[in-house]
């Protein structure tokens, strides 16, 4: 039994030798499972205060990875203003048989790589396999999380970026161009999407948050992934899209209010991976994964890093 649980830091975390085919097989291995009565996922718990801030906690665990995942995250919109990021989170571990800690690991790191992690998964299956062209809509943590992993997954050419911040803006143009991609900077959204194959839009929520994307400005064949709630996209255009998944029917269930209309829902991410629900059937159909989060998939990439760090006797052991 261990006698100490390992913190794995940011910087720990981005040195793992890690691959995006690593973490889409470690989420869809749990899918698969879930499938099986092997894996459990919890909805998740979620506290929103009037003042503007965002408390949330997931738990997820499996028979294979033996773990328990449960991630605490607090978003404040206000930290901005006190020198400090808008999101901190961690993620601990335990053995899912003994409860025997095994680890302390970053949250944001975590929900970076899962959330892109999820939406490649979705990717996979509903969107072009020769998309060239993507757009980001918000070019914060989760646009470079997205366009690391969709480089790898699809034959980028180009990448279309609007967001209110001109730093992130520059900071993922250049990220882009680093990764041999064209990069523009745009002044709509509409400008940004009107042509592209992927977008990705991860618009920072806040209560002063107004809808300002429509659906109706996508071309045929487009697939998107809303890592946003689908907030800034206008409720009535989302009916344009022909098949529309969301991350866990069952989550979805027990919120009081729901991502988008249920009669415009195919199925969740679960059913999507097992062949219950079809993915991308013409090559003009228009797409969208949208989703809150799953604990299933921070579940799958910190046990994966855990395992990691530990084969590779990395991170820092903290005694029992």
């Amino acid at each position: 039994m261990p006698r100490s649980i390992l913190f794995l830091s940011k910087n720990i975390l981005n040195q793992l030798p890690l691959t995006t085919q690593d973490i889409v097989e470690s989420i869809e291995h749990l899918l698969l499972k879930k499938n099986c009565s092997q894996v459990w996922n919890a909805p998740k718990s979620v506290i929103t205060p009037p003042d503007g801030r965002y408390m949330m906690a997931t738990l997820s665990a499996a028979n294979d990875p033996q773990i328990l995942a449960v991630k605490t995250l607090l978003l404040n919109p206000k930290n901005s203003h006190r020198g400090l990021q808008s999101i901190y989170a961690l993620v601990t571990l335990l053995d899912s048989d003994t409860g025997v800690p095994l680890a302390v690991l970053d949250g944001a790191w975590v929900t970076a790589e899962r959330t892109a992690g999820l939406s490649a998964v979705a990717a996979k299956r509903l969107a072009k396999a020769d998309s060239s062209i993507a757009a980001f809509i918000g070019c914060g943590v989760q646009a470079h999380s997205h366009l690391k992993i969709f480089t790898d997954l699809f034959p980028l050419t180009e990448i279309r970026a609007f967001g209110r911040g001109a730093e992130n803006r520059n900071k993922l143009c250049q990220y882009a161009k680093e990764l041999g991609l064209r990069a523009t900077k745009c002044v709509t959204a509409q400008d940004a999407i009107s042509n592209a194959d992927i977008i990705v839009t991860s618009v920072t929520i806040s209560p002063e948050l107004q809808p300002f994307i429509d659906a109706g400005w996508l071309k045929p064949g487009a697939f998107v992934t809303m890592t946003d709630l689908a907030a800034p996209w206008y409720v009535e255009s989302l009916s344009v899209f022909d098949r529309i998944v969301i991350d866990d029917l069952e989550q979805e269930a027990s919120m009081s209010k729901p991502l988008v209309p249920p009669k415009l829902v195919s199925g969740d991410l679960t059913g999507l991976v097992n062949g219950k629900i079809v993915g991308r059937t013409r090559v003009e159909t228009r797409t969208a994964f949208i989703f809150r989060g799953l604990a299933l998939g921070d579940l799958a990439v910190s046990a994966l890093a855990y395992q990691c760090a530990y084969d590779n006797s990395m991170g820092q052991p903290v005694e029992l």
